[in-house]
């Protein structure tokens, strides 16, 4: 398996400078790091599905004596493993560009925030294909818009309120458990996903 997650590393060496160059800028102008990383991670996971699929690597893994649940795992281990990369950048981006240590308590809301959305664009790409994720986004977008504007307008005053609470809380129970829930979630989706690959033909 190492050699699958290696090759999902190799095959993002562009991407992966890029986006190492448009992380600075963010820093720079002094964007919220918990954003920045939920983007950057996002875009990193599912950027390797969209590469897999315009190279055919799928066709050619199954070929291979690798077994469907190795090729599938080694995503969700690349996930993980780019989601941390990002953290380190930021801590070291903001130490470098505002001379500050960025707090663990934001590290850690990112990287949950990545796990959450990532236990949901994982089984989705391993379902259809990557393009239909797009889609997928801009309907989601458009029905939290609507929301926003409809039922309830200050939904996004809530959402920093409740982040805020998170941030300045010092009850270490709520991290934990927030990451026992999040790490449980994340399981469940590493499961199916692979219930779903190997129902797959190619």
């Amino acid at each position: 398996m190492f050699n699958l997650i290696r090759k999902d590393i190799v095959m993002q060496k562009k991407t992966l400078a890029i986006l190492a160059l448009a992380l600075c800028v963010y820093l720079a102008l002094g964007v919220s790091s918990i954003w920045v990383g939920l983007i950057f991670s996002i875009v990193m996971i599912t950027n390797t599905f969209s590469l897999d699929e315009k190279s055919n690597v799928h066709m050619l893994l199954n070929s291979l004596p690798y077994t469907r649940k190795q090729i599938v795992s080694s995503k969700y281990v690349v996930a993980v493993l780019f989601t941390l990369l990002v953290a380190l950048a930021l801590f070291v981006g903001n130490l470098v560009f505002h001379g500050e240590i960025t707090l663990w308590k934001h590290l850690l809301i990112m990287m949950i925030l990545v796990f959450i959305a990532a236990s949901f664009i994982l089984p989705f790409s391993y379902q259809y294909k990557s393009q239909y994720l797009f889609v997928a986004s801009i309907v989601a977008f458009g029905a939290y818009m609507l929301l926003v504007n409809t039922l309830i307008p200050n939904l996004n005053d809530l959402i920093r309120e409740k982040v805020y609470i998170i941030l300045t809380t010092t009850t270490p129970s709520l991290y934990v458990g927030m990451v026992v829930l999040v790490g449980c979630l994340y399981g469940f989706s590493w499961i199916v996903s692979i219930r779903i690959y190997e129902k797959k033909v190619f």
